[in-house]
């Protein structure tokens, strides 16, 4: 498997997991075709043993090659989820990078005529990560993989306002004691009449108390970074 649930972050979930288009395979199959053909002939001619021994090894070869590379094919994916899109490769040594769908600026594909035929084709993404364009090559169905990124890109992006709009885990406001209330309640229902009564819980919050909230909302993943300087850049310029 690609990515394992152990590798996900909370709430994300799998949408794409592919590996690359059986055209990966082309080389290796036509040289083990080929070699195969090689073998019958010359076993069926009784060619001398040295050449049948020739024969023999060619086949071995070329299943060898084909082999090695179906374990590279195995251990290379390209994977889409609600977060990010994932390449990873490699057998004894593993690489790979992760872009997450708010960086990506821009996915091309491209396909040759003969890449339609066989529904092949490559992806470039262009993000504004350090790596820059990314080339994913062998993809199945490309032109299928980009429309789903950019709907997961444009999903990521309702999730994100949605959380921005979202009242905070913990409550900021100041709260009183119940039983301090009621006292508080009883000292101003026993104070007379003409004496005006002061309000003792704001009705709205002040600037500094909704950059706090923004604050929190910040370290607990809600808003990134950038989201919190900007609200309490707005925040400021209303002081």
């Amino acid at each position: 498997m690609g990515i394992g649930k152990e590798g996900l972050n909370r709430n994300e979930e799998v949408v794409l997991e592919l590996h690359p288009h059986w055209w990966f395979f082309a080389r290796q199959t036509t040289a083990v075709v080929g070699a195969v053909a090689v073998g019958l002939i010359v076993m069926v001619l009784s060619w001398p043993t040295p050449v049948q021994v020739i024969g023999a090894a060619l086949i071995l070869v070329s299943l060898g090659w084909f082999l090695a590379r179906y374990i590279v094919w195995s251990s290379t994916w390209f994977v889409v989820t609600t977060d990010r899109l994932i390449r990873r490769s490699g057998v004894l040594k593993r690489q790979g990078i992760e872009i997450p769908l708010e960086r990506v600026n821009t996915v091309f594909f491209r396909q040759t005529i003969f890449q339609r035929l066989i529904g092949a084709g490559d992806l470039e993404i262009e993000s504004a990560s350090e790596e820059g364009s990314q080339k994913i090559d062998s993809i199945r169905r490309p032109l299928n993989v980009q429309n789903e990124i950019y709907k997961q890109i444009e999903a990521n992006e309702n999730r994100k306002f949605d959380r921005i709009g979202r009242p905070g885990p913990v409550e900021l406001e100041p709260t009183i004691p119940i039983q301090n209330e009621v006292a508080q309640t009883r000292q101003l229902e026993d104070k007379p009449r003409s004496e005006p009564s002061k309000q003792a819980t704001p009705t709205s919050q002040s600037i500094p108390d909704q950059i706090e909230q923004l604050a929190r909302l910040a370290r607990d993943g809600i808003l990134t970074e950038q989201e919190f300087q900007d609200k309490k850049r707005e925040l400021l310029d209303r002081m």
